[in-house]
């Protein structure tokens, strides 16, 4: 009979995870970085319930790197020691839950399993994944509040659970992590954006389908590298700051499905490299500014569903735009003169909407050059004794 011994995951705070069996007769491992590895993998196969492909049939013995979805590199600490740098279990149909195993793989980099059936919350022990610079959770069923174990992965730069359950706010740290991608949407989220949102130096970020309101951050003016954003399908309510048309690098531009009033900002003529603009379906009014239409790259602009009372010729020259359901005088598919009036007949003043006003943020000071360091005193030397 082969001697077996159940191994267990104990980390540094004593806690203990699934038992995981191993034949120590026939298993050999390359190191210990693959031993865990193997351990928290067998601990993931335990806990998978459907897996109607088969990609972890060949879950099997100490090779790990030979798992189909496992990708091993040398370790950035050490070259010499081999360990799984990389998951991708991507549109895998699986079933299952994440189990505290996982925080065994501390070298991992990049973990994607969308497109799934996991369910369940997200492990507190992915906090040792200190390595972690991709998380893709997108498309599954996982429930609960935000995941704020990823606010504690320092190497984070893309974020993405869009498309699961989950509901309640979103921590305002999220915004100050030096992430390059997040996309929330497609939950239940419902909390008013917070004063630090134009913190994230993100270049995309995606929060649709969610129940956000309160305001559009006037701080949206700092997120200079952003090239893409997209509000749609929430509950904002209030004006459009002024501060987008600082966002000189922005291309995608989406707050359609909101309850935005008042005008179109004029200054959005700095969207230099806008090429796709979404107002639609709010209560938006005022006349077009031919400048928006004129934008250089500006490819595909909707308005439709406002209270728009005048549109440039430029905006009809486009090569993709629409207008239907504004009252806008010659335009077929127009709101009734009776909707337009007892809109119109209201006066929307952006000023008694309480939101912040914008801060702009500055790079920190350079660091004070040191000071030189004051010469040596001279050296005296006493007189020689009198003969």
């Amino acid at each position: 009979v082969k001697e077996r011994r159940l191994l267990y995951y104990l980390d540094e705070f004593g806690d203990r995870g699934e038992d995981v069996s191993v034949d120590e007769a026939s298993l050999v491992f390359e190191n210990d970085r693959l031993r865990s590895a193997y351990i928290a993998l067998q601990a993931w196969k335990e806990a998978i319930l459907s897996d109607p492909y088969n990609l972890t049939a060949d879950w099997v013995g100490s090779d790990v790197c030979g798992y189909t979805g496992v990708f091993c590199a040398q370790a950035i600490d050490d070259p010499e020691v081999r360990t799984v740098a990389g998951i991708d279990l991507n549109h895998g149909d699986i079933a299952g839950y994440l189990p505290e195993e996982l925080g065994l793989l501390v070298d991992l980099g990049l973990f994607h399993i969308n497109s799934n059936r996991f369910c369940g919350k997200i492990p507190t022990k992915f906090r040792n994944l200190k390595t972690l610079f991709e998380l893709d959770l997108s498309n599954n069923r996982f429930a609960g509040k935000f995941p704020r174990v990823v606010l504690s992965l320092p190497k984070l730069v893309y974020l993405d659970i869009r498309y699961n359950e989950f509901e309640g706010t979103v921590p305002p740290e999220l915004f100050d992590k030096p992430l390059d991608a997040i996309f929330i949407n497609n939950n239940r989220f419902a909390f008013e954006l917070p004063d630090n949102f134009g913190n994230s130096p993100v270049s995309v970020i995606v929060v649709a389908n969610n129940h956000f309101h309160g305001c559009v951050p006037a701080s949206l003016g700092n997120m200079t590298r952003l090239n893409e954003i997209l509000f749609l399908n929430n509950g904002l309510r209030s004006c459009l700051p002024e501060e987008i048309g600082r966002l000189v690098n922005l291309t995608v531009f989406d707050v359609s499905f909101n309850q935005l009033l008042g005008p179109l900002p004029e200054n959005l003529e700095g969207l230099v490299k806008l090429e796709q603009l979404n107002v639609a379906h709010n209560f938006l009014s005022g006349k077009i500014p031919a400048s928006i239409c004129e934008l250089p790259n500006l490819k595909n602009f909707t308005f439709s569903y406002n209270f728009f009372t005048g549109e440039p010729p430029s905006c009809l020259a486009l090569p993709a735009s629409s207008d239907r359901r504004n009252c806008l005088s010659g335009r077929p598919a127009q709101r009734s003169a009776a909707q337009c009036k007892g809109f119109l007949s209201k006066k929307i003043h952006c000023s008694a909407i309480k939101c912040k006003r914008f801060v702009p943020s500055f790079p920190p000071p350079p660091s004070p050059l040191p000071l030189p360091s004051p010469p040596p005193p001279p050296i005296y030397h006493s007189p020689p004794p009198p003969p």
